[in-house]
C-alpha cells in the first residue's frame, strides 16, 4: 500500500501520477480497481461519470483522507481538498481564525496575518478579514473554502463538484477564478475538477470519462461534452 506522497519537485515531471490504484469500502463494494492515469502539467482537468464511478473516491485517495487497498499515488505538489459543501470545511467563526488552521505550523507569527490577506486577495475576497463565516453567500464560502487551500500551500486543488449547490452567477465566479489560478504567473496552480454540469467542460485543459473506477483519456473538454450529450 502506497499513501499519497510528495516527490522533489522537477521540471518536466507531470504533477501527479496515479498507477494501479485499488481502494474497496468496509462493506466489501470496490470504488476503484486498477485507475491508472497521470496529469501532465498545470491547468484545469476536469471528470465526469456517474454516480459510483469512483471520482469522490479518487480525490479523497489523492488527498489521503482514504489510503488505496494498492497503488501508489506521486505528486510533485501538496494536495488540498475543496468539498461540493463548503460549510464542511469552514471550521471557525471569521474568516480570518478559519483561514489560521490552514497556515504552515512553522509560518512566523508576524507574517501570518500577512498570509490571510493575501490568501483572501487572491479568491476575490479583500477586506473580509474580519467577516463572520454566517454572513457569507454560498459562492464567497466557496471561495474561502478556496482561500484555505491556497493559505496551506497547497499547489494541487481537487474540487468535488465545487459548484453543484450555488447559483449560477456564483458557479461561474468559482468556475472563473480556478481557470485564472491555474494560468497564474509565477506558480500556475494544478486543478482536478469533478463536475456533473457538462457545459464546464467548455473550460477544461482536458477532460476525461470515468467509469467503473477507471479514468478514461484526457480529451478536449467541449469534444467530450458533445460526446456525452450530442444536442447543441
Amino acid at each position: 500500500m502506497n499513501a499519497p506522497r510528495a516527490l522533489p519537485h522537477a521540471d518536466g515531471a507531470p504533477p501527479l501520477r496515479v498507477e494501479r490504484l485499488a481502494y474497496s469500502w468496509p462493506n466489501g463494494h470496490t470504488a476503484l480497481q486498477h485507475c491508472t492515469f497521470q496529469i501532465p502539467r498545470s491547468g484545469l482537468w476536469m471528470l465526469v461519470g456517474s454516480n459510483g464511478s469512483g471520482k469522490s473516491t479518487l480525490l479523497r485517495l489523492i488527498s489521503g483522507l482514504l489510503s488505496p487497498r494498492q497503488g501508489r499515488i506521486d505528486s510533485v505538489l501538496k494536495p488540498a481538498l475543496v468539498f461540493q459543501n463548503p460549510d464542511h470545511q469552514l471550521l471557525l467563526p471569521s474568516c480570518f481564525s478559519d483561514l489560521l488552521l490552514s497556515l504552515p505550523a512553522d509560518l512566523e507569527p508576524g507574517k501570518r496575518r500577512q498570509a490571510v490577506e493575501q490568501a483572501l486577495e487572491q479568491v476575490g475576497l479583500t477586506g473580509l478579514i474580519g467577516r463572520p463565516i454566517h454572513t457569507l453567500s454560498g459562492g464567497q464560502k466557496q471561495r474561502l473554502a478556496i482561500a484555505g487551500a491556497l493559505a496551506s500551500g497547497a499547489g494541487l486543488l481537487l474540487l468535488d463538484e465545487p459548484t453543484a449547490l450555488l447559483d449560477p452567477a456564483s458557479q461561474e465566479e468559482v468556475l472563473e477564478l480556478i481557470a485564472q489560478l491555474t494560468q497564474r504567473a509565477p506558480q500556475p496552480l494544478t486543478a482536478l475538477w469533478i463536475t456533473h454540469r457538462l457545459r464546464e467542460l467548455d473550460r477544461a485543459d482536458g477532460a476525461a470519462l470515468m467509469e467503473r473506477g477507471q479514468v478514461g483519456p484526457w480529451i478536449d473538454g467541449p469534444t467530450l461534452r458533445k460526446r456525452l450529450y450530442p444536442l447543441p
